[in-house]
């Protein structure tokens, strides 16, 4: 089942205007977009969501919009996505990729996305980029927001720029780093930065601007900056968190950074790969507040404050109720990865372990659904976090990942270094590896019905075409026995 986005502009002075005309939302997959599609469809807006990759997932998670595959670079493919659109919304960026490919690749995007929305005769973008002060030193990512500013309001569509700093909520990367330092560790070594003042703003207070900018003609052309109505140093930000969780931690300060060991660092303590967290700590440098605030005069609503932010964001972990995560649009392009019924042939490894059981269908694959994440895989967890500590030093995503409900799985969620490629109810579970690997590999479950009850299995599949690759496989081919058969063992008690 589904889980049901929490609406948050159910209070917004502005009034909605379905009759707008259809609203494009790019980067709707992603941690934003995926919270504000929601809003805009429950507020009767004709909504129009762009994904590089498969659209099945997407439409099954918003069946009253219309989902469209295209790439931004791609002339043709955005041509036919800004076909009859009113209002567009830009929110994808290459953040992902990480330092020293984001920029030319967002400037690339912005640019032909501008182009082709002036051809096509948009009426409005609407861009969220990143606060900074301009009369310093940017660090590269936030240089790069304002330049994709700029870039988009080149042309003759009208822009409307939301500017804002760390985004707090369930979900956000921002946010589970910080959770994650404050929970594990006892000291904290703060650089010299960690001075520096920021002025986070809540997720619900993001969507509201968003939502509130396309209500109000008073935005139309204009740039805003937006935030919460604390202005901290992130010292003080880990103070805070510290303060929830009711943990006693030494903030050390450091007289010296470097930059690059410390976000590695921080990347293996946290979930959030190194390439998010490098981007994100080298904006730390800089002081992230409000100069023009005017936008609060045209939406008058009361932002949350920084504390309140945190425990609404912790109350719905807690509730199992997180609708978007950082993790959706990590790593790049996944959405476009290889398909295990798209290989040309069948893989050459294959690896299947089975048993017969008499309990339910429904029973088997509710416990299927629970592996990954807190709950671990079962048996032989060690085995398990080890795989996944060795590809977090290789700078993969590792099994820290988890999983973003505890309890509801749905296609192109993640479970620790695997993303759930297609899922039917009682039937199958495919997860495809997102881990290091010298080749492909998937994970396939199936419950099959049997003249005496049913078959469960568990099926490896692994794709190859390098000697070290195959290597690869042989040598963790004895584990496979030892880890497979007890996994599917522990599927069935459990059900």
């Amino acid at each position: 089942m589904t889980e049901q986005p929490e609406l948050f502009c159910y209070d917004l002075s502005s009034e909605p205007k379905p009759d707008t005309g259809r609203v494009l939302v790019t980067g709707g997959s992603g941690y934003i977009g995926g919270r504000l599609v929601p809003e805009l469809l429950a507020r009767g807006y004709q909504v129009r969501v762009v994904v590089r990759g498969d659209t099945s997932a997407l439409k099954r998670l918003h069946p009253l919009s219309e989902v469209v595959a295209a790439d931004i670079l791609d002339h043709s493919q955005l041509e036919s996505a800004l076909d009859d659109v009113d209002t567009a919304y830009y929110l994808i960026h290459s953040l992902y990729l990480g330092p020293g490919e984001f920029e030319s690749a967002d400037i690339r995007a912005a640019r032909n996305f501008r182009r082709i929305a002036e051809e096509k005769g948009v009426r409005r973008i609407i861009y969220l980029g990143g606060l900074g002060d301009i009369r310093y030193p940017l660090s590269s990512h936030l240089r790069n927001r304002m330049e994709v500013a700029e870039e988009l309001a080149k042309g003759k569509v009208p822009v409307t720029i939301l500017r804002a700093a760390i985004i707090i909520g369930s979900g956000s990367a921002s946010y589970e780093i910080m959770h994650n330092l404050v929970r594990k560790l006892p000291i904290i070594f703060v650089p010299y930065w960690a001075k520096n003042r920021c002025q986070p703003i809540s997720i619900r207070d993001v969507i509201k601007y968003l939502v509130g900018a396309l209500e109000t003609p008073e935005t139309i052309g204009r740039s805003f900056d937006i935030g919460g109505p604390d202005v901290l140093t992130y010292e003080e930000m880990l103070r805070v968190f510290a303060n929830i969780l009711n943990r006693k931690i030494l903030l050390q300060s450091i007289p010296l950074s470097i930059m690059a060991f410390y976000s590695y660092a921080v990347s293996l303590l946290t979930p959030v790969p190194n390439t998010i967290v490098r981007c994100l700590i080298e904006g730390l440098k800089n002081e992230v507040i409000c100069q023009d605030q005017s936008i609060r005069e045209i939406l008058p609503f009361q932002p949350i404050p920084y504390r309140e932010s945190i425990i609404r964001a912790m109350t719905r972990e807690e509730q199992d109720r997180v609708y978007t995560r950082w993790s959706d649009a990590y790593p790049p392009a996944h959405e476009l990865a290889l398909k295990l019924q798209e290989l040309d042939n069948k893989t050459r490894f294959r690896t299947e372990y089975s048993l017969q059981t008499n309990k339910s269908d429904s029973k088997l694959f509710w416990s299927i659904c629970r592996i990954g994440g807190k709950e671990g895989w079962f048996h032989g967890n060690w085995m398990w976090r080890l795989r996944g500590a060795v590809d977090r030093i290789l700078m993969g995503v590792g099994t820290s990942r988890g999983r973003k409900s505890t309890s509801r799985l749905q296609i192109n969620d993640v479970l620790d270094f695997w993303r759930i490629e297609d899922l039917r109810l009682n039937e199958r579970l495919l997860l495809r590896s997102e881990m290091k690997l010298p080749g492909r590999a998937w994970l396939e479950f199936n419950i099959t019905k049997q003249d005496t009850g049913y078959k469960l299995s568990v099926v490896a599949y692994y794709d190859t075409h390098s000697l070290f690759g195959e290597l690869y496989w042989y040598f963790f081919l004895p584990f496979h026995h030892f880890i497979f058969k007890h996994l599917i063992e522990e599927i069935e008690r459990r059900s």
